[in-house]
């Protein structure tokens, strides 16, 4: 989706209605991208179009893209460089891509913003960002910033730094689509210094069809999302008429690669065999940075959504940990937007970076990494966006686990294991949803979205004592459950992954009036491997500060509205005992404690 570029606040979750009809994939912007060629902030840069061909995934693809120069660059005063793309269903018109050239051109930066394969101007099939579709063609786009290739009119640049024969300093930027690009391009050229990818995913697997529980175990169909972006894909070619037809696969896949026609056709199937699903898993993967991030060395500067239920903060989370673990100089910033949620005051504005915390973080990285400027400070490795609070939270890293509750057969969420009470209690699902966390399609059409709800017999709850003092969560709750379904058990190992158990899991805070908000409508879709066996749950990160007098609740649901759900009824009870319980794990920080 899009990046946020004005000091409105973004409507992710409208813009994706470009499938019920538009090209305007972007929400209305007030910072535009200035006319091409024309001269910019008094003199600041000049813009000039661009088009490249370049071969990538197999096939000639035609990039169309625009040069941004700032003032006085040339081949004695040369500048580091910008490159960008669009988000998914945008181009480089759109007015947060094109705010990025404009934005860095501003500030003495190389800009190349251009069309996305598949969307815009551009040409050849939406792969998804595949290393060596996507990820190559970026690669070719920094050989014209190194001087080495020219645009298909002839046009070459002298005027960027080198850090060597063909090798250009340039950093990458951009959101969502135009942010796995950037991890894409890295892990095939590593001519490229510096990274910037925002609120963008790390396994496409567990994004569009999630399993908390066992990422090995096909998961959750996410339908709203998933076919959402795919209508909007299958769309290109009649929003873009001019581009060119032989970039339609075939009748059955107009506009993307096989693979991923094929992988949404598996998902609203409702079966998954398991060679099928396994396929669908491996291709998933393999255009998702979970399978390359070992080749990317880029200093990179992860920024994501807390407010955002198709990319979370676990992707981030995974990116983030996997670079650092192999020493790659990475940092990670939880803003409040993503994609689903709004933009809060003092959060990033690509037309004024300066003004947000994220902003000067952003303008600090390339400064250090592309400008070479060693007193430039990068921050802290963690910071997340504190809602009600000033500022944002630092750390050194991640909050980790600190306290363990647990789920009595009460219904009480309790802090010693000596307080579980004996008993059981069952929940079963219907044969439509009966909880409601949100709808994508809801802010398609321009409705508001419902509040969040459980149906009565179709969920249970864990509800902790009113709280003592406020305590501030960050991070990704975890739970471990032992659940009895004899209806699952018969059919279970049928083969297909379909008959298995699927549950969702979350957390609402409660107010002392009852009111119950769930968090960043956030939801753990869980397709049980085995319910004979105990099973660990990852919920979404979160951050979320709950008041005093206020209490955390933990609900297990059978359905959700947003979701593919199970397959017949399927009755489950969860047993409780001081010996053999669940329980529920929290990342507090400052001391922070329930109970």
């Amino acid at each position: 989706m899009e990046v946020p570029v004005s000091r409105a606040v973004p409507r992710s979750r409208k813009a994706l209605a470009l499938v019920a009809g538009a090209a305007a994939l972007a929400a209305p912007l007030a910072l535009a991208a200035p006319a091409n060629g024309a001269e910019a902030g008094s003199g600041a840069y000049t813009v000039t179009p661009l088009r490249f061909t370049v071969e990538a995934g197999g096939r000639s693809c035609a990039v169309d893209a625009d040069l941004y120069r700032p003032a006085g660059a040339d081949a004695a005063h040369p500048a580091p460089a910008v490159l960008a793309t669009n988000g998914f269903g945008g181009s480089k018109s759109d007015g947060s891509t094109a705010a990025i050239g404009k934005a860095f051109a501003e500030r003495g930066y190389v800009g190349l913003v251009y069309s996305g394969l598949g969307f815009g101007k551009s040409g050849c099939l939406i792969s998804l960002d595949a290393p060596e579709a996507d990820g190559r063609a970026a690669a070719r786009l920094v050989d014209f910033l190194a001087g080495s290739r020219a645009a298909d009119d002839g046009t070459r640049v002298d005027f960027v730094t080198r850090d060597g024969a063909g090798d250009p300093r340039v950093g990458m930027i951009g959101g969502s689509y135009g942010g796995a690009v950037q991890l894409a391009a890295a892990s095939v050229d590593p001519r490229i210094d510096a990274l910037v990818p925002l609120i963008t995913w790390n396994d496409l697997a567990y994004s569009l069809a999630p399993n908390a529980a066992d990422r090995a175990t096909p998961g959750v169909f996410k339908w709203q999302w998933a076919n959402g972006f795919y209508l909007i894909g299958e769309g290109q070619p009649l929003l873009s008429p001019s581009l060119d037809p032989s970039r339609i696969n075939s009748l059955g896949c107009l506009h993307f690669v096989t693979d991923a026609c094929d992988t949404v056709r598996l998902l609203n199937s409702g079966r998954y065999p398991a060679a099928e699903t396994e396929k669908m898993l491996t291709y998933a993967r393999s255009v998702s940075p979970v399978s390359y991030l070992d080749r990317i060395t880029a200093p990179t500067l992860i920024v994501q959504g807390q407010s955002d239920s198709l990319f979370n903060l676990n992707e981030a989370r995974a990116t983030y940990d996997r670079l650092r673990e192999r020493g790659v100089d990475t940092r990670m910033i939880w803003q409040s937007w993503g994609h689903s949620g709004g933009q809060k005051p003092g959060e990033l504005d690509l037309g004024d970076p300066e003004g947000s915390y994220v902003g000067q973080r952003v303008l600090a990285w390339f400064d250090r990494h592309l400008r070479k400027n060693a007193a430039a400070d990068t921050g802290p490795a963690f910071a997340w966006y504190r809602e009600g609070q000033s500022g944002y939270g630092t750390a050194d890293r991640v909050p980790v686990l600190s306290q363990k509750l647990y789920l009595s057969g009460d219904g009480k969420l309790v802090d010693n294991r000596t307080k579980v009470a004996r008993g059981s209690r069952q929940y079963s699902n219907w044969l439509v949803p009966t909880s409601h966390s949100e709808s994508s399609l809801a802010g398609m059409i321009g409705l508001p979205d419902p509040r969040p709800y459980d149906t009565p017999g179709t969920y249970l709850g864990w509800t902790s004592a009113p709280l003592a003092a406020p305590v501030d969560l960050v991070g990704a709750p975890r739970a471990t459950l032992r659940v009895v379904s004899p209806a699952t058990e018969r059919v279970q190992d049928s083969g297909d992954a379909a008959d298995k158990l699927v549950l969702f899991a979350k957390l609402y805070d409660v107010a002392p009036d009852g009111t119950k908000t769930l968090v960043n409508r956030l939801v753990a879709p869980v397709r049980v491997p085995d319910v004979t066996r105990p099973f660990t749950v990852e919920l979404p990160g979160i951050v979320h500060r709950y008041e005093t007098g206020h209490r955390l609740e933990f609900v297990v649901a059978a359905s959700d509205t947003a979701y593919s759900g199970n397959r017949g009824i399927k009755p489950v009870t969860v047993v409780s005992a001081p010996e053999s319980t669940g329980t529920l794990s929290l990342p507090l920080v400052d001391g922070g404690r329930v109970g």
